[in-house]
């Protein structure tokens, strides 16, 4: 089989894994696995995408699969460049970035896949952001130090705060704000944003879901959690809620949610000086910014009940008003337009089965997609464990049985203001065996792109930070990694 050099755009799970999966596949030791190389290029400096900047800090455990991506890593035809933007235009969130164009990625690899994950927060159209309303997503790269460098809250001038949403990433949040600090301090939290969590105001959050409890989007473990805080208790719910409508017959896990939520949470509701409440059945319609004479917003909610039909949150023409100091939206995530292939009418890539596609439907010769940024945001590791599994199964058969498709050739456009003829030489069939493109070479002496043996140092470092300061570890900004990398070469 000729050469195999694979380029993945994304260093997060999806892309270890399918890294993983064809490195364990085609050995080295196997007189016929071809010359393989897999290199993988990501934004940002540091490895494991939502891995390191989404996972809550009090779920460790979580992060166990690092350890496979380390063994990855391990293997000699793997190489990791980080803080690398694919794109011809600089990345505005994270301006350090060296941007290297998609075209010579093309030039310098035989496959490509985009592992890029789903980077941007959905919105909703009523609520936009405004000092009264942000997305959870900033809220989860602060307290995660994501190299975007994203706005403090000012948590301090905050009584009252309200989740749209109810998924597992609005848990997440109120947890972090409704935990003490001091519980905290032992995970990986960085010293600055537990500081800012010390001087928080919040005494109630509301989490606003449109549907109703069967519908509810959050697991029975995050809600367990919740429920065992301790210094915060739950509002209780109204019985009739949690009475499942004649005709349904809820899952097993829907009987255990509704058992959960009629037996409350552990701190009995009004003996905590925190506090926190489920709100079903409400859709935000607009927000009141702060009038002179009061500090808090006032949030629209229209009342809801689901079409027995569809299944979907329809109003029943009842509005209420809450106040509230601060709205935070978590409603899902999307791919960001500007990356390649990007899909407007799925706000995704073009992709199915594992290639990205053509506007006719037609599969590019050797170019791929996983993970979130091919399927949109959903499922948890393990989901995107087995997309990945199953696009490299795609990308073996590609390499032992040539190009899936037809050989016509079309104009794609592969990003805002790009395209490219698709072709049979859309890559390059004999690029050096080994090396990367010219600009990585120049960036890695520049002290701008960061590789695995540098993570690994800086690994050990923030292990040891931490260590001083008797917690998990404690993490490194861009500018302390560049110190620090400059001191150790």
């Amino acid at each position: 089989m000729p050469p195999v050099k694979l380029a993945i755009v994304g260093g997060g799970p999806s892309a270890f894994y399918v890294a993983s999966r064809l490195l364990s596949l085609l050995p080295h030791s196997n007189p016929k696995s071809p010359s393989l190389r897999v290199h993988i290029f990501d934004r940002l400096w540091a490895p494991h995408g939502l891995v390191r900047y989404g996972v809550a800090p009090d779920h460790p455990e979580v992060k166990n699969c690092t350890h496979k991506f380390d063994q990855t890593a391990s293997d000699p035809r793997f190489r990791f460049f980080g803080n690398v933007n694919i794109g011809n235009t600089p990345l505005s969130s994270i301006p350090h970035t060296l941007a290297l164009p998609l075209s010579s990625l093309l030039q310098n690899y035989t496959h490509l896949l985009f592992a890029t994950g789903c980077t941007l927060p959905t919105l909703h159209p009523a609520i936009p952001p405004s000092p009264h309303c942000i997305p959870a997503l900033s809220l989860v790269h602060w307290y995660t130090q994501h190299p975007s460098n994203p706005p403090v809250p000012t948590l301090d001038t905050v009584n009252h705060l309200t989740l749209i949403g109810n998924g597992n990433v609005s848990l997440d949040v109120a947890r972090m704000l409704l935990t003490s600090p001091s519980v905290l301090q032992k995970y990986d939290v960085p010293q600055h944003v537990l500081e800012v969590l010390s001087r928080s105001t919040i005494k109630h959050i509301s989490i606003v879901g449109r549907r109703g409890p069967l519908e509810a989007a959050f697991t029975n473990k995050e809600l367990r959690e919740m429920m065992q805080l301790p210094e915060a208790s739950m509002v209780p719910i109204d019985p009739s809620l949690l009475t499942p409508p004649e005709g349904i017959t809820p899952t097993r896990q829907q009987r255990r949610t509704l058992e959960l939520l009629k037996k409350g949470s552990q701190n009995r509701f009004g003996s905590t000086p925190k506090t926190w409440s489920l709100d079903f059945y409400r859709a935000p319609i607009g927000l009141t910014p702060p009038v002179p004479s009061s500090d808090m917003a006032q949030l629209s909610l229209a009342h809801t009940d689901l079409d027995p039909s569809t299944g979907r949150a329809v109003p029943t023409g009842e509005i209420s008003t809450l106040s509230t100091s601060l709205v935070v939206t978590s409603l899902g995530f999307r791919t960001d337009p500007a990356t390649a292939f990007f899909d407007s009418s799925s706000n995704h890539l073009q992709a199915h089965g594992g290639h990205i596609i053509s506007p006719s439907g037609a599969p590019l010769r050797n170019v791929y997609a996983s993970g979130w940024g091919a399927n949109g945001a959903k499922g948890v590791l393990a989901t995107t464990m087995m997309d990945a599994y199953a696009v490299t199964n795609t990308i073996l058969s590609d390499i032992t049985s040539g190009r899936p498709g037809s050989g016509s050739i079309e104009t794609t456009p592969i990003g805002k203001h790009d395209t490219v003829d698709v072709s049979d030489d859309l890559l390059n069939p004999v690029p050096h065996p080994e090396d990367p493109p010219e600009e990585i070479k120049q960036g890695i002496s520049d002290g701008l792109v960061t590789q695995y043996e540098d993570w690994k140092a800086i690994d050990a470092e923030e292990v040891h930070r931490g260590e001083a300061l008797g917690k998990e570890r404690e993490r490194m900004g861009w500018g302390d990694v560049r110190k620090f990398l400059s001191l150790s070469r």
